[in-house]
């Protein structure tokens, strides 16, 4: 995986030693509503980068380390498709770099690696996300009923977006 440049920020390979630092970011209250995780999150993260089927890049801005974006495929021909996720240290959140972040990460799924399609999955009440998603072309396609259990115990409603190649806003 090479480094991918966006205007603002710069993706790489996550590495053992960003592992501290994305979890102290993790830890923060903003992040962990959405995340949740276990005690252990460097732990947690570590597992993560060992699972074949997520790419985990760590988001840069400067020479901090900002937060990470992800990304997964769907390999089946007839359904091949990439989704992504991503959380970011809310000191920087409103400065754009989380839609640069987005937005650089589709470009490079597009041009690069051919992908027609690409999902988006943010709790239907994260406002923040969903219009930095739209920002770089992502559409509503609808409400995923009690999607994911909150930190609570109770089931709160996903929205499903998707960008189509031609829709990128580069």
């Amino acid at each position: 995986m090479t480094v991918l440049q966006g205007a603002s920020v710069v993706l790489g390979p996550t590495l053992t030693e960003d592992i501290p630092a994305l979890a102290a970011i993790r830890a923060t209250p903003e992040v962990r509503a959405r995340w949740r995780g276990e005690d252990d999150l460097e732990a947690e993260i570590a597992g993560d980068l060992e699972d074949p089927g997520t790419i985990c890049l760590t988001i840069r801005y400067g020479e901090r380390i900002v937060g990470m974006i992800q990304w997964y495929s769907e390999e089946e021909p007839d359904y091949r498709h990439a989704g992504i996720d991503l959380f970011l240290d809310p000191a920087v959140h409103g400065r754009g770099l989380g839609t640069d972040a987005v937005r650089t990460l589709a470009r490079h799924l597009v041009d690069d690696r051919g992908y027609h399609r690409l999902v988006i999955d943010p709790a239907a009440d994260n406002a923040a996300a969903i219009r930095c998603y739209e920002k770089v072309g992502f559409r509503p396609v609808g409400i995923m009923r009690q999607y994911e259990r909150g930190a609570d115990g109770t089931w709160h409603d996903g929205l499903l977006m998707d960008l189509l190649a031609a829709e990128l806003r580069r």
